[in-house]
């Protein structure tokens, strides 16, 4: 049985404890997965629909500009509502967006079908980080490696998945895998403790403004639009002027003023455009350089994702022992000498390519997990709904500038600047130059943490004081 206490602590038993990190890996996969699987299949639909690089980006971006801000809004509406009934909620809008691509058309139907599964899978990455927080307190830092690693393995698999469904039948049908995440809810139903609702509000308007600003900037960098540019500064200039006068603004304030949590935040943003810009970049350029059908692309990713996820549970446990500033430390190692690998062996045979991308794929969960338990012990608990919801705000926003930025260099094809002087050859200058600046973004980042978080780290036993 559980205890309830009135601030709605919930105290389980080993058991109930499993049964909720399994259900928690569950669900995650079927989000995760709906996201990788579609990243192979980019070239696919840009081909049926006869779509630009920075077009076909949208099938993506889009999907994340409404996850960001689903993210952040659900990890508010969990300081207030029942997880169970946000997830429930969720899955059930996931599987109908699904059910709406698995019959698209044309490529307005198919990012209409996208962006509803967003508004529904947000709850999914949102609430899974907030879980541990919550019902696992003592526990949160292996379960955060857990749940880093099914994300790292999820996003090799669905490669793998989206490779030989996309090339046996047709990338459509993809959409039917989603659909099957309706089966979880029964068990989230009986596994999620109960919990009553709690007093607060949520900022509708604060929301609306923060997604303008995003689909603003995200629509300058694709078209190189004034008018996006216009709406960006617009939507942010309104946005301060409400945060003055709303008494709970959709983003508080008070957070962004303590410098060790934005860093922490703005430390994982960066962090995920280097993982999120990889995996967009790949497969274009398996296909660029390789001529890799899909399948082939998703073979060359699962190693990858594979050493990832085993390396992420161990992460978990390493987070919970050490701390997380050395874990984070070597994550961004990892993703720079990775990075710089892909750089120079790029169109070398595809197995060595596959293990320097498995280098760089094993710093994701390793960021993940090391950010999520810092964050935790940023935030005061009551606003640990709020706190993670910024965490996965940033990281989505990453992904979706990141992907913009990147798909927009990627429609200039041929480059014949040389930045990587070990580069093979000049067809493949783009990828090199690419790979090489998301190196360089990942040295920045490790280098901003660890000038703001100098003073709080224990010469002992590099614990966070």
């Amino acid at each position: 049985m559980t205890k309830e206490t009135d601030n709605t602590r919930t105290e389980l038993t080993k058991t109930q404890k499993n049964r909720l990190v399994l259900m928690i890996c569950i669900i995650l996969t079927f989000t995760v997965m709906n996201g990788t699987m579609f990243n192979v299949a980019i070239p696919d639909i840009a081909e049926d629909f006869n779509l630009l690089p920075s077009q076909v980006t949208w099938v993506m971006t889009g999907y994340i500009l409404v996850f960001a801000i689903g993210a952040l809004m659900y990890g508010k509406l969990a300081d207030i509502y029942p997880i169970k009934r946000l997830l429930t909620f969720g899955i059930i809008l996931f599987a109908t967006g699904a059910a709406i691509g698995l019959f698209s058309q044309n490529y307005p139907m198919l990012l209409a079908a996208r962006l509803i599964q967003a508004m529904g899978g947000a709850t999914i990455p949102a609430l899974a980080f907030i879980i541990p927080a919550r019902f696992m307190p003592k526990e949160r830092g292996r379960v955060y490696g857990t749940v880093s690693a099914t994300v790292a393995f999820a996003s090799g698999l669905g490669p793998i998945t989206g490779g030989l469904v996309g090339g046996a039948f047709d990338w459509r049908y993809l959409f039917i895998l989603s659909i099957l995440s309706l089966f979880s809810i029964p068990f989230l139903r009986r596994w999620i403790p109960d919990e009553s609702v709690r007093k607060g509000t949520v900022d509708i308007p604060g929301a609306a403004m923060i997604a303008a600003a995003i689909a603003g900037l995200l629509f300058a960098i694709t078209a190189l639009s004034l008018i996006g540019l216009f709406v960006f500064i617009t939507a942010i200039i309104i946005f301060v002027f409400h945060v003055r006068n709303h008494p709970a603004p959709f983003i508080d304030p008070s957070m962004l003023k303590n410098k060790y949590y934005t860093t922490a935040v703005m430390t994982s943003f960066l962090g995920t455009s280097v993982m999120f810009g990889m995996i967009f970049i790949v497969p274009i350029m398996a296909r660029a350089v390789y001529g890799l059908d899909t399948m082939e692309i998703g073979l060359l990713l699962f190693p990858g994702a594979l050493g990832a996820a085993l390396i992420g549970q161990r992460g978990g446990y390493f987070v919970e022992k050490k701390g997380s500033y050395p874990v984070l430390q070597v994550a961004f190692i990892l993703a720079i000498a990775g990075s710089l690998l892909i750089s120079t062996f790029i169109g070398l045979p595809p197995y060595l390519l596959a293990l320097c991308i498995l280098v760089q794929y094993t710093a994701f969960p390793l960021i993940q997990s090391s950010t999520a338990n810092l964050l935790t012990e940023l935030v005061p608990e009551e606003k640990t709904g709020v706190g993670i919801g910024m965490f996965n705000l940033m990281n989505f926003m990453s992904g979706a500038i990141s992907s913009a930025i990147f798909g927009a260099f990627l429609d200039l094809e041929r480059v014949s600047l040389q930045l990587n002087p070990f580069a093979l050859s000049e067809d493949i200058y783009l990828y090199s130059n690419l790979f090489l600046a998301i190196s360089i973004i990942a040295l920045a980042a490790i280098v901003f943490f660890t000038l703001k978080f100098r003073h709080r780290i224990s010469p002992q036993n590099k614990k966070f004081s």
